[in-house]
């Protein structure tokens, strides 16, 4: 079996939501130019502190997402540094045609935070799933499409995005999420962040699903001896070619996970790519199939769908 080479913490993280909330009051206090717009959404985005220390920054838009978008795109086309904080189900679907015309093809760079991502939501039903977001947004060019998966990254994508002159969409989800490595890494959208190392499988993860994998591939070098390369792609849209083509290469079957239809997301993407180049890894898609999905909490829908510790470990053994 190949060797590993890694350094992984266990830390016990907060919110991803939380640290977004910090890292942006830290960075308004210093730079007026960033605003925060929310559709009645300041609690649900943990921006109540926020709004309570910088009022002048702040503007509620109440339940309109598609107002939301277009205030947004407006306030960004003047020079301000606009966040615009909704639930990630009605922000990317209710306003979908802002976000095309008014954000993406106007250009105009705001920071679109989709909160309560994925099945976060998840004993509210399928309504509040947003599990169709990175297969609309990648369709949409000239935007970027970003799904931290720990405190680490929340932190570098909202500061990165802060100072980037571009359409952004970030989702976040709501549960605490461990640290997931000791190393400091550099940060750049658009390059996938490795978390560990492994020459007998790679599993590729998004946003809260890149633990499950983590944890799925110490089961498997544990019961049986087989180590894997974890990667966090944090960025959906521009994927990493780079990374993909050099884990390709090595021959290894890769297995794909995702908070998200099995349609249209990080999957489809990874394998869009592999296929066209000329690569022929065994390769599996694991997310949401094409049913309605399960109610419950966002833990008993992942263990529903395998998307767990031991689903993945499985999936994996029948792949390899």
């Amino acid at each position: 079996m190949g060797e590993v080479t890694t350094i992984v913490a266990d830390k016990k993280g907060l919110a991803n939501l939380d640290v977004f909330s910090s890292t942006l009051q830290e960075l308004a206090s210093t730079d007026k130019q960033i605003l925060v717009v929310t559709s009645d959404s300041r609690g649900s985005g943990k921006l109540v502190p926020f709004g309570q220390k910088f009022p002048a920054q702040h503007i509620e838009i109440g339940i309109a997402e598609q107002n939301l978008v277009g205030v947004a795109a407006g306030l960004a086309s003047t020079g301000k540094k606009v966040f615009a904080v909704s639930p990630a189900c009605f922000l990317t679907a209710r306003s979908f045609e802002q976000i095309k015309t008014d954000v993406a093809y106007s250009d105009n760079p705001v920071k679109l935070i989709g909160i309560s991502a994925g099945v976060s939501y998840g004993a509210l039903g399928s309504t509040h799933h947003s599990l169709h977001d990175f297969a609309a947004l990648r369709a949409v060019h000239n935007l970027i499409v970003v799904a931290p998966a720990d405190n680490f990254e929340t932190e570098q994508a909202i500061r990165l995005a802060a100072e980037t002159e571009h359409p952004i969409y970030i989702r976040f989800g709501k549960k605490p999420m461990p640290l997931l490595s000791e190393e400091n890494q550099d940060f750049e959208f658009g390059k996938g962040r490795i978390i560990c190392e492994g020459d007998d499988l790679v599993l590729i993860g998004t946003g809260e699903t890149v633990y499950p994998a983590l944890q799925a591939a110490r089961q498997l070098e544990t019961l049986h001896g087989i180590r894997s390369t974890v990667i966090s792609m944090h960025t959906i849209k521009p994927l990493d070619y780079a990374l993909l083509t050099n884990v390709a290469s090595k021959g290894c079957p890769i297995l794909t996970v995702e908070e998200h239809s099995v349609f249209g997301g990080l999957g489809e993407a990874c394998a869009s790519f592999l296929m066209t180049n000329g690569f022929r890894n065994r390769f599996k898609i694991m997310g949401f199939p094409d049913e309605y999905t399960v109610t419950g909490s966002q833990v008993e829908i992942f263990n529903h769908y395998g998307l767990s510790e031991d689903g993945i470990a499985k999936e994996a053994l029948s792949l390899l």
